[in-house]
């Protein structure tokens, strides 16, 4: 692959920091109250699920222009969950949740959702590693 940007970020911890290389992003990180903590900053699922449901909804635009759909109504909540695995350890999962126009119910949105996933940077990052499950609202 040969790289068009690169993010960067530095973190130490989910009590700490978040901090991208541009100062964009500059943000206290804690443990959700449901894991024991204070819930008084973000957390890696937040932000895993913020650029997960953005980087699709940009994918679902650039399937709609390839397949001539109007999707500008659409819109993209990636729900990401955190739970222990078989081996001891923690593993995460993600409903994708698309609320589609009236015109793209049923079965055009549905084709249009698998080619989404198929096309979709952090779809084929996490394919084979996490489940994920594609919901039409």
């Amino acid at each position: 692959m040969d790289a068009l940007y690169t993010a960067v970020a530095t973190a130490n911890g989910r009590e700490g920091r978040a901090v991208s290389s541009d100062g964009h992003i500059d943000l206290p990180l804690a443990f959700p109250q449901a894991l024991g903590g204070n819930g008084q900053g973000t957390n890696p699922e937040q932000l895993f699920a913020a650029g997960y449901a953005a980087c699709f909804a940009s994918a679902m635009g650039a399937i709609g222009r390839q397949e001539k759909i109007d999707v500008k109504d659409a819109s993209v909540t990636a729900e990401v969950s955190i739970g222990k695995d078989t081996d001891g350890g923690f593993a995460l999962s993600v409903i994708m949740r698309v609320e589609l126009p009236d015109h793209l119910q049923g079965e055009a949105g549905r084709d249009l959702l698998e080619k989404t996933h198929a096309y979709c940077p952090y779809s084929k990052a996490t394919r084979g590693n996490l489940p994920v499950e594609l919901v039409i609202e």
